[in-house]
């Protein structure tokens, strides 16, 4: 069965645990290997990461991974975002994931 690993910051432990999916909790310093831990798992094709994690200097680090990796490795918003900007960056993952620019009405 194929699986989806969500990596967040400590302050989200429970939320997607209560929704029955993986989800790994970490700190900045220790999102890195946590990435490099989960991704050999061939039965983990989705990852999705807290943007927070990624910020400060593991954007690069993370990119590099993900080329190397057959699965999918997504970026979440941070809910410290406004609703304009996130919107913005959904569009950009659509587009990024099938090429073409959609327009979403939220």
């Amino acid at each position: 069965m194929k699986k989806i690993a969500f990596i967040t910051p400590k302050d989200t432990e429970f939320g997607f645990l209560l929704a029955g999916v993986n989800q790994y909790v970490t700190g900045k310093e220790d999102f890195i290997p946590m990435l490099k831990s989960i991704l050999p798992d061939p039965d983990t094709v989705l990852v999705i990461v807290d943007e927070r994690l990624v910020r400060d200097g593991n954007e690069e680090k993370m990119r590099e991974i993900e080329h190397a990796w057959d699965g999918i490795l997504i970026v979440l918003p941070s809910p410290e975002r406004p609703m304009e900007e996130i919107e913005d960056y959904a569009s950009r993952l659509i587009r990024r994931a099938i090429g073409y620019h959609v327009r979403l009405k939220i």
